[in-house]
């Protein structure tokens, strides 16, 4: 399926001079949500994967979605006061500051084999700090997939030898 043409570009969003990736219509299409949904499945069939987790807010969608195809768990990875419960939290760096995410303390087990998942990659500091945050807590982070992949900001850099899947590359 040419999930491009689902893909719709949002100019000045969210400020001045950034082409937004819409994944919306995506998202709308019954068939391509389904297909995209069955790519990434069958992508990490055979990996061992004992639970996704997801990136705020796409990549809830995406996650929970591809759980429930997988028969797995999925874990929700919020901004910072978010979760009700005892959390673990990480900070990282922004082009123009800081920020945090968290999960509840108890969402993943020592040794756990986890998909982090969310629908873009831009420069990549939200899902590598997703990424040091699973790692600390003791899961095995055995991939990290995007819908999307912004190519010309380098953030699959970041991941060194970590397999990183993006399906769609701008």
């Amino acid at each position: 399926m040419d999930f491009f043409k689902f893909i719709r570009d949002v100019p000045d969003f969210p400020k001045a001079g950034i082409i937004f990736k819409d994944i919306t219509p995506l998202l709308g299409d019954g068939k391509a949500f389904s297909a995209l949904i069955e790519t990434f499945g069958k992508h990490y069939k055979d990996s061992g994967i004992t639970r996704i987790c997801g990136i705020e807010s796409r990549g809830f969608i995406i996650g929970a979605a591809l759980a429930a195809y997988m028969g797995v768990g999925f874990v929700p990875i919020r901004k910072a006061g978010k979760l009700p419960y005892e959390k673990i939290k990480r900070e990282y760096s922004l082009e123009y500051g800081t920020d945090a995410i968290e999960m509840h303390s108890d969402a993943v087990n020592r040794g756990e084999k986890i998909l982090l998942i969310d629908d873009l990659i831009a420069t990549g500091g939200t899902a590598l700090a997703a990424v040091s945050m699973l790692e600390d807590a003791g899961a095995e982070v055995v991939g990290v997939a995007f819908v999307i992949e912004l190519e010309f900001l380098k953030g699959r850099e970041k991941f060194g030898s970590r397999k990183l899947f993006s399906l769609l590359k701008y």
